[in-house]
């Protein structure tokens, strides 16, 4: 049964999604697609600033996926009271190679704003 507070305490999440670089090595020349919701923020440094937790599966793609676990940067101001996140790392091996890939998440509820 859900309560009336039952979110209350619940942190923002971001929407993350992207590609991972081109593998080019043997003949083999393909990348992946990854599209997914980051966790909940975690507060760090007197809570001044926070990252999210990043977990996905890429897209399977040329018989195979890769799976993903890390965390974004601090947050990014883009002004109105709103941020982003960066991330810039490397997929899991599978299949014997990894790919590189870099994104930013999106904004948490981009039209939650007050106009001045």
């Amino acid at each position: 049964m859900y309560h009336q507070n039952c979110y209350k305490d619940q942190k923002h999440v971001h929407e993350l999604t992207g590609s991972t670089k081109i593998f080019n090595e043997c003949d083999d020349c393909h990348n992946h697609r990854f599209c997914t919701v980051t966790g909940e923020a975690v507060y760090y440094g007197d809570k001044h600033d926070h990252f999210h937790e990043v977990k996905f599966h890429t897209d399977f793609s040329d018989e195979h996926f890769h799976e993903f676990c890390g965390k974004t940067t601090g947050a990014i101001d883009v002004g109105n009271g709103k941020h982003v996140h960066f991330i810039k790392d490397c997929t899991e091996e599978e299949d014997k190679h990894k790919h590189e890939f870099q994104a930013a998440t999106l904004i948490d509820s981009p039209t939650d704003f007050k106009c001045k």
